[in-house]
């Protein structure tokens, strides 16, 4: 990895410290460039590419004043929404409102994006710290948030027909699949399910902590089958992380494939 221009970060006496964009080696453009045109999307300016494949852990242990992928997260949060609740309003007609929903939440919840982002291989270029690195709890967080941030960076560059076309390619097998199976049941229903057809047992869920800043906080979750966790999720809300833990329990329950 390329050693940043320190004078770059130099702060001068008496001066707030400004976050900074990471100078761009060759080495570096010619990696976000490959990136690009693999995902489909013409880039003339990486800065926001490489900011959206920057996560803070980087920052923090490289230079507290780099910009990383928080706020794009957020853009390409809003953006995802809207992209993919057009869809299902044009084209799942027959849904309620209630439906369309549940429907959007399970097309952008965590476990759906972060396996579009390994289909576009975003951990090849992910600039992570590398205490993070080693960390696998927080890898399925890291890639969801990296996979909005570059929804963000592509709105920036392109505006929003561009992004709201790279949406849609990446959504196109969940579209399908919801065609073929219809609204998604919700994961805490079916786990309540599975648990009555034994009236001794109980299921609960156990908040486990919070972290990142108040407009993008996340929360991570765990699913209790008689006290003893089953599952554990992370989400942008507490029902989002019990969705998650809910899933994964059932995964380890043996009812979900």
């Amino acid at each position: 990895m390329a050693t940043i221009d320190e004078k770059i970060f130099e702060k001068p006496e008496g001066e707030v410290a400004k976050e900074v964009d990471e100078p761009l080696t060759e080495e570096r453009i010619a990696a976000l460039k490959n990136f690009a045109e693999s995902i489909g999307v013409e880039f003339t300016d990486f800065v926001n590419l490489n900011r959206a494949l920057t996560h803070k852990s980087y920052a923090r242990e490289f230079e507290p004043r780099l910009k990383n992928n928080e706020r794009l997260e957020f853009l390409g949060d809003a953006v995802l929404g809207l992209a993919t609740a057009t869809y299902l309003f044009e084209h799942f007609t027959n849904l309620s409102e209630g439906e369309l929903t549940k429907t959007r939440s399970s097309l952008t919840r965590q476990s759906t994006l972060t396996r579009l982002a390994e289909k576009i291989h975003i951990d090849d270029v992910l600039l992570l710290g590398l205490t993070e690195k080693g960390s696998l709890r927080g890898r399925d967080s890291n890639l969801e948030d990296a996979f909005e941030s570059v929804i963000g960076a592509i709105y920036l560059e392109c505006g929003w027909e561009v992004a709201r076309d790279f949406v849609l390619r990446q959504m196109v097998d969940e579209f399908e699949r919801v065609k073929v199976t219809g609204v998604p049941k919700d994961y805490k229903s079916k786990l309540q399910e599975v648990i009555q057809r034994n009236p001794n047992r109980t299921v609960s869920y156990k908040e486990l902590g919070e972290e990142g800043p108040p407009h993008m906080r996340t929360f991570e979750a765990a699913a209790l089958i008689d006290g003893k966790i089953f599952g554990r999720g992370v989400g942008k809300s507490k029902k989002l992380a019990e969705q998650e833990a809910a899933k994964h329990a059932l995964q380890n329950l043996g009812e979900l494939n």
